[in-house]
């Protein structure tokens, strides 16, 4: 009975076990993922002209940048127009005082739309066409301006006209006014007359009473900065501008404007009248070529006058030196000067004149375009023009290997060639007499036969000059029957044809020297 009831026991506890075994439970469905936060918005970017590094064309490309935001005191204005100035070439070379280390943004001027206004910000108005003034930044489709650099807009004025305003005209403005306290009557002395600055200083000097105008431009430009203003053109290429000044006027000229340095600073001041002034406001003839060019940059130091303070009293003239860069710190002195201009401007007294517009894209054949010489009048860059292709005949800006200069050495070399090859040539002169022209010509036909094996190949051409050479050789020998005219012909080789063409090839060894430093005369002018 026992055994049989724990057996019973044991099998009932074993149902219950089965019964009590938990069924799996069914899998939970997955928790749905939280929605992910949503994605901050790009930030807002803008075109933009940036150097990336010293030197030719390809350090400047146009990027994408942050979009500037106007702080306390500025105002946020969309570019429409932006001026082309001869010292973005002089920085992209790194040759300006002003060596922003790359990569930097420039441009100093520039025309457009109020957008946005920052704190504390009165006078102004969003949409309001206005010009913008800075040490630079300006190659952008947006920029930040402190309010104190912005000027409105006369409503007759193009953008264009706005972007081409600022630094010129406030250069010449205090060069000629303050600087050179131009007067009715006085001689002014314009050089590079067709450039953005020597076409403000023009209008400018106009606006006094029988002010005498010197120009310098090349003679293509003659007729354009007559129209401006300028009463006796003169072309630096072919003349030399301080004897055509002194044929006109005896006595120089009143007022110098110098952007040029180097020797024609000296020359300036030996222009000035007794009470006159030499304005000088930049380097140009530093700049040659595409790149920087060490030989040119230390030829101008070399040749800048070191005038002293005795010097001066004893002529009693006056040299200055001015840069809008620096006077950052009068901005008052600024925004008078400037609203004068622009009175100026509303009473028809002064007109930029715009040379070409360029896309941000064609920065480059911009540049090309004034360092070259070919600009008259202002430069403009605009972020919303779009490229166009070059025209034909006109070359794109090529790299600086494509137009490197053979170095000093190598010109020296060619020159000491030449010289060789000159002399050489006076020998075959002298030659001339003692050699049957028929002779030589017959001695190269067969040297054309030789073999490339360095064996000579007979040939019946060969025994004719052979035969003619050895009746020759015995004219030779035998007694000459005039020897006085034999000595005469050598002595004086120009009586026969072919030695007067042998002649006719020999240059003077100076000749090429001159040429050379002709050509550097003339790369120094019409800058800007």
């Amino acid at each position: 009975m026992a055994e049989g009831g724990d057996a019973a026991t044991v099998a009932h506890e074993a149902g219950n076990a089965v019964q009590e075994t938990p069924k799996a439970e069914p899998e939970k469905a997955a928790a749905p993922a939280e929605p992910a936060p949503p994605a901050e918005p790009a930030e807002p970017t803008v075109r933009t002209i940036v150097l990336t590094g010293h030197g030719g064309y390809d350090k400047l490309s146009v990027q994408q940048k942050p979009q500037p935001k106007a702080g306390k005191g500025e105002v946020l204005v969309r570019v429409k127009a932006a001026g082309l100035n001869f010292s973005e070439l002089m920085v992209r070379q790194g040759l300006h005082d002003r060596m922003t280390k790359p990569p930097v943004v420039l441009g100093m001027e520039a025309a457009g739309v109020i957008e946005e206004l920052g704190e504390d910000v009165s006078g102004l108005e969003v949409g309001q066409n206005v010009i913008c003034l800075a040490q630079t930044g300006m190659w952008r489709e947006i920029v930040a301006v402190p309010a104190t650099n912005v000027f409105i807009m006369p409503e007759e004025m193009s953008y264009e006209e706005g972007a081409a305003i600022p630094l010129s005209y406030l250069t010449a403005y205090f060069m000629l006014f303050d600087f050179g306290n131009l007067r009715p009557g006085k001689s002014l002395l314009v050089h590079i007359a067709a450039g953005g600055v020597g076409w403000a200083a023009t209008q400018l000097a106009k606006t006094v009473d029988n002010v005498t105008i010197f120009g310098t431009a090349s003679a293509s430009k003659h007729d354009a900065i007559k129209e401006n203003g300028v009463d006796h053109p003169i072309d630096y290429r072919t003349r030399d501008y301080a004897e055509e000044i002194k044929n006109i006027s005896p006595k120089g000229v009143d007022v110098v404007l110098d952007p040029l340095g180097g020797a024609d600073t000296s020359k300036g001041l030996q222009l000035l009248r007794p009470m006159g002034k030499i304005v000088t406001y930049g380097s140009a003839n530093m700049v040659k070529g595409e790149n920087r060019n060490l030989m040119k940059m230390a030829k101008t130091l070399w040749q800048s006058t070191s005038v002293s303070p005795v010097s001066l009293v004893k002529t009693n003239k006056a040299i200055a030196g001015f840069q809008l860069a620096h006077l950052t710190g009068e901005i008052e002195l600024v925004r008078s000067a400037f609203q004068d201009i622009l009175n100026m401007y509303k009473d028809g007294k002064i007109k930029p004149r715009i040379d070409s517009v360029w896309a941000f894209e064609q920065v480059a054949e911009a540049m090309q375009q004034m360092n070259e010489r070919r600009n008259i009048g202002k430069v403009i860059l605009s972020p919303e023009k779009e490229p166009t292709k070059p025209a034909e005949g006109d070359a794109a800006p090529t790299s600086p290997l494509k137009k490197k200069k053979p170095s000093l050495f190598r010109r020296l070399s060619k020159r000491a060639s030449r010289s060789k090859d000159e002399g050489e040539k006076k020998d075959e002169v002298k030659n001339a007499k003692k050699e049957s022209p028929i002779k030589q010509e017959e001695q190269e036909k067969a040297d054309d036969n030789k073999a490339t094996n360095g064996h000579v190949q007979q040939t019946p051409e060969d025994e004719k000059i052979e035969d003619e050479a050895a009746e020759e050789e015995k004219k030779d020998e035998a007694p000459a029957e005039e020897p006085e005219k034999i000595e005469v012909a050598v002595e004086n080789p120009a009586e026969t044809d072919d030695a007067k063409a042998a002649a006719a090839d020999v240059v003077p060894d100076d000749k090429p020297v001159e040429n050379e430093e002709k050509a550097d005369g003339d790369a120094s002018q019409e800058a800007n």
